[in-house]
């Protein structure tokens, strides 16, 4: 039991800096500091932008509108913030 959230938790942890790694991306792609016409950045942006937004779409449909200030991934990294300590600080005290 110890070792299947031990890896829940690391599986958090990678999607952690998957968010991250789609924002900064995001950001660079918006402000024109990537090149947008790079096949290779096209397929980097294409692979995090299908690996956040099935995450993100649900918490985006309740967000009010902010303008341009999009705060639903972090939102997103709060919630996986308070999965991953709840695994750890009680689940795995009830298992051990």
């Amino acid at each position: 039991m110890i070792a299947l959230i031990q890896t829940i938790v690391m599986a958090l942890d990678l999607y952690w800096w998957i968010i991250i790694a789609s924002a900064i991306f995001s950001w660079l792609y918006a402000f024109n500091v990537v090149n947008s016409r790079n096949q290779f950045v096209g397929t980097i942006g294409n692979v995090l932008y299908r690996l956040t937004e099935p995450a993100l779409r649900p918490i985006r449909r309740f967000m009010p509108d902010l303008g341009g200030v999009d705060i639903s991934p972090i939102i997103l990294l709060l919630i996986i913030f308070f999965i991953r300590q709840f695994l750890l600080t009680t689940v795995l005290s009830l298992v051990v």
